[in-house]
């Protein structure tokens, strides 16, 4: 059952992304040769007018395949005969729809969690936040780390957790906070070393409530979208100057294996049958969101065989107004395909090693 939930989760991810780059081909009058969920061997598959829909044995990925996609076709209906903008708007809707599901699923998700504002429920009366004048019931507005060039403004509580974790020293924080009375002001925090754990906190925390209205669903759902948004880009930035290691990023198998502990976790911890399937469902919409996040994220990067490096080409083009030869262009993204795929098998080994030794 937990393979099942985890395929239909990554199925509905990879679906919405490749309709996206679908519906707007076909708006543009672009032909679709092949519309496919899965990669591998199909499965099951119907053909409508041009378009063969398949799915395909292998649970990961999928393709939404256009005439004239990768090499010069005179067809009207071909993808290479069209303007630079129709064919800009098809690569770059496939991320697009991904930040619409998110946003479409956090309104559910909210709905029935609530949000996380950056309000503090909780300060420890000697922690370092207290000694710096800050109350429970205060807002965090912004922070700024000594040495930044300016501040990072809060809107959720998981933010402040984010940017601490970033910046995980005693480096003294700007904060400007807001009293609930609406009144402002500034403070200096010096983060205090835990005598338990060594790690440097502020001494505060924050909660979840839930949302009044369909105006502040929608607000929250919005922020909701940023949070993974700037989750995802730190998370890289990370990566790339060395603060996360390699071997913790997850791959499928990795997140398909957290996946599965936590909807273990929410059966033993779930009362009733039904209280269970609404915390499954939950958390199944909670790592769609997540997920699909990520999806779009990595899909805009400039590589070459990616949405992002397929509009980098096209943004040049329309730049030149002199279009790159088809030959050239699909050498690059060849080349960008074959590192991809070796990444993927680093990243899978990679799972393999944490998940089961």
């Amino acid at each position: 059952m937990n393979i099942i939930l985890i395929i239909i989760v990554f199925g509905v991810i990879v679906f919405f992304h490749e309709f996206g780059h679908f519906i707007v081909a076909k708006l543009n009058g672009i032909a679709v040769l092949e519309f496919a969920i899965g990669m591998g061997p199909t499965i099951c598959s119907f053909k409508k007018k041009e378009t063969k829909y398949s799915i395909r044995l292998l649970p990961l990925g999928g393709f939404c395949m256009m005439k004239g996609e990768d090499e010069e076709d005179d067809d009207e209906n071909s993808f290479s005969n069209k303007s630079v903008w129709a064919r800009m708007a098809v690569v770059l809707a496939g991320p697009c729809f991904n930040f619409l599901l998110a946003f479409l699923f956090s309104i559910i998700l909210i709905r029935f969690t609530g949000c996380d504002p950056a309000t503090l429920y909780y300060v420890d009366e000697h922690g370092a936040a207290a000694e710096a004048g800050i109350s429970q019931g205060d807002l965090v507005i912004s922070m700024q780390a000594e040495g930044e060039a300016k501040a990072e403004r809060m809107y959720n509580y998981r933010e402040l957790l984010l940017y601490r974790q970033i910046h995980a020293t005693d480096v003294p924080v700007t904060m400007v906070m807001e009293k609930p009375d609406g009144e402002r002001y500034t403070c200096v925090v010096t983060p205090k070393q835990d005598a338990a754990t060594g790690q440097y906190m502020l001494g505060v925390s924050g909660g979840y409530r839930l949302t009044e209205g369909i105006g502040e669903n929608l607000k929250y759902a919005g922020l909701e979208l940023r949070y993974w948004v700037k989750a995802t880009v730190s998370s890289l930035r990370m990566l790339v100057t060395g603060q996360v290691k390699s071997d913790e990023v997850m791959g499928p198998v990795g997140v398909g294996n957290a996946f599965g502990e936590i909807i273990d976790e929410v059966k033993d911890q779930s009362e009733t049958k039904k209280e269970a399937v609404i915390n499954i469902l939950l958390n199944m919409l909670n790592w769609c969101i997540l997920l699909s996040v990520n999806l779009g994220i990595m899909n805009l990067l400039p590589i070459p065989a990616l949405d992002g490096g397929r509009f980098l080409f096209l943004l040049i083009e329309a730049v030149r107004r002199k279009r790159i030869p088809a030959e050239k262009e699909a050498a690059v993204n060849l080349v960008g395909f074959v590192l991809l795929i070796l990444l993927m098998v680093v990243v899978f080994a990679n799972d393999i090693k944490n998940v089961f030794f």
